[in-house]
């Protein structure tokens, strides 16, 4: 352990003495996309969670009433409106979605200051390890959609609370968040495909189709999007009952936005293949519960952003592999690319995208959609 480390590692051991868990043994968990870790602690019959985010390791996150030129200026989280190194989102968000009645973590402890959260441990039932041992994937789903449907009940709020006084803002999803996550694309996998950066023609003819096809984007009813919603990040709690069966994780990114942006993040899931069969049923099953608890729902309007939105945010994951691979140094990220590649051209049949259809057909022919190889650079 380095010199850093050792010296992180004694925070977290005074963080755990301070909320009575000192003595308890940790158990490092994988880490993932992000700069958190994440340790499972256990002391007698009890278990927690660590949450370990280092406010040094990102960008800062977005001030709520930062301009464009002052989230530009402050780097990719602030564009992208994420959390960035900053943990009290994460428990105001928790804290939120359980009055509303559905699964997340309680916080037992926090102390923002030094980035650390203890946190309720949902156990090991990822829904998608439960369905890869050939557990029946439809009643997962079904929670998880019913789950967004009974979340979606409510407009999103402005400020939510922070578990020990406070306040955090939602803010909104707004095109520049969603231009700065598009971008990732010709940015990253471009350059990994081919060999070479995209001619600035191209660059200027991305954006515009970009911003033309985002400007149809109607969202008359915010509500808040969870933006990471998928079987990786849902816990299966079988002793619960209803839509708390799903426990709900890695949502401290969460925005005001479309209700569609978290159906197609669960339906169109990068890390594991969904049917179109299944995907339309859960699409169609969502439909349902919304039009049975509100009248006048819009399920066309929700059909065209599902399939904006579904091609806004493949185009961003394609990106975000790619710079995980090649700036991160997690390769393992290539072998999800072909997925998004499939997921992406499906959304784009849609006849309102037919320009950026073009565009992809034009600039990243069928030889470089797929695992670029890695003497690219």
């Amino acid at each position: 352990m380095s010199g850093a480390g050792e010296a992180r590692h004694a925070q977290a051991l005074a963080f755990l003495e301070r909320a009575g868990w000192d003595g308890a043994t940790l158990q490092a968990l994988p880490g993932d996309a992000s700069t958190r870790r994440y340790a499972r602690l256990k002391r007698g019959g009890s278990s927690a969670m660590l949450m370990d985010q280092p406010r040094g390791a990102e960008t800062a996150s977005c001030p709520p009433d930062a301009t464009t030129a002052e989230r530009a200026a402050l780097g990719y989280n602030a564009m992208a409106r994420l959390a960035g190194p900053d943990c009290r989102p994460f428990a105001a968000i928790s804290q939120f979605l359980s009055a509303a009645g559905l699964s997340a973590p309680g916080i037992l402890a926090h102390d923002y200051e030094a980035g650390f959260l203890l946190i309720e441990d949902f156990g090991d039932g990822r829904m998608a390890d439960l369905i890869q041992a050939g557990q029946a994937e439809a009643p997962f789903y079904e929670t998880a959609i019913d789950a967004l449907a009974h979340l979606h009940r409510t407009p999103a709020p402005r400020a939510l609370s922070v578990p020990g006084g406070g306040e955090v803002r939602l803010l909104g999803y707004d095109t520049m968040a969603m231009l700065a996550e598009v971008w990732l694309l010709p940015m990253w996998f471009y350059p990994a495909a081919t060999g070479r950066m995209l001619p600035e023609d191209a660059q200027a003819s991305f954006d515009a189709l970009w911003r033309a096809a985002l400007v149809l984007l109607e969202v008359s009813r915010p509500v808040m999007i969870l933006r990471d919603y998928h079987a990786e990040n849902l816990m299966w709690l079988p002793s619960r009952s209803g839509v708390a069966r799903a426990g709900l994780l890695d949502f401290q990114d969460a925005l005001s936005g479309s209700a569609a942006y978290d159906v197609i993040s669960m339906t169109e899931d990068a890390r594991r293949d969904v049917g179109p069969e299944l995907a339309d049923a859960m699409i169609a099953r969502y439909i349902q519960r919304r039009c049975a608890a509100e009248a006048g729902f819009d399920a066309e309007g929700f059909r065209f952003a599902a399939a904006l939105l579904a091609a806004q945010r493949n185009t961003k994951i394609v990106g975000i592999f790619a710079r995980l691979w090649k700036r991160d140094g997690k390769p393992r990220y290539r072998q999800f690319l072909p997925r998004m590649w499939r997921y992406l051209e499906r959304d784009l049949c849609h006849p309102a995208l037919a320009g950026l259809r073009g565009w992809f057909d034009e600039h990243v022919p069928q030889q470089y959609r797929g695992i670029p190889g890695p003497d690219l650079t």
